[in-house]
């Protein structure tokens, strides 16, 4: 049974969701399977902490800004990367997320391989501690209950230049009452 949820869309929080660990988060769905769940990386909390303070190897290709990013609450002392490559190979230490979007040449990065077998053939790479993940069909769950906008990626908001307006710039290229809802207010109250 399909449930919408798949590779390569984006998790929008909506106004609504008020959970600290995703209000007003882009989440990146990485991994979907309707038996095992969800597993996502929020694109839009850049932290104070250099790449080269934790992965040394990586830093000088990492794409500004070169922090690592909190992909979410699970696991924070774990990094994962992202990186996106021209071309349709898979080359070693990369694996694309999904081959049918507008995110097909965003990979997942093994972080354990030497950077120089990447280097080479990288047009981005991000860095992110942590990651979101939902168990089967609580995501679904969420999305009904009005937590989430799933829409469509594109390969720019994963490395998004200014990624505290990605939350805003993701909605309103949506149109229509998205749009809207891209002018709400961080907090209504002030409104």
């Amino acid at each position: 049974m399909e449930d919408g949820i798949r590779v390569g869309l984006l998790l929008v929080a909506t106004p609504q969701l008020d959970d600290p660990n995703f209000k007003r988060s882009v989440v990146l769905v990485v991994e979907h399977d309707l038996e095992g769940g969800t597993l996502g990386v929020v694109l839009n909390r850049p932290t104070e902490v250099p790449v080269d303070r934790v992965l040394p190897p990586w830093a000088e290709l990492v794409t500004g800004p070169s922090v690592v990013f909190q992909g979410g609450p699970v696991a924070l002392d774990n990094a994962l990367a992202l990186a996106r490559l021209p071309g349709e190979d898979e080359p070693l230490g990369w694996r694309a997320l999904d081959g049918g979007s507008e995110v097909s040449r965003v990979g997942l990065v093994d972080l354990d391989a030497p950077p120089a077998l990447l280097a080479p053939e990288l047009l981005q790479l991000r860095v992110f501690a942590g990651y979101a993940g939902w168990s089967a069909g609580q995501l679904r769950s969420e999305i009904e209950e009005g937590a989430w906008y799933l829409v469509p990626a594109e390969a720019g908001d994963v490395f998004a230049g200014d990624p505290e307006r990605l939350w805003q710039e993701v909605l309103r290229r949506q149109g229509g009452d998205l749009a809207f809802v891209s002018t709400f207010p961080e907090d209504p109250t002030l409104n």
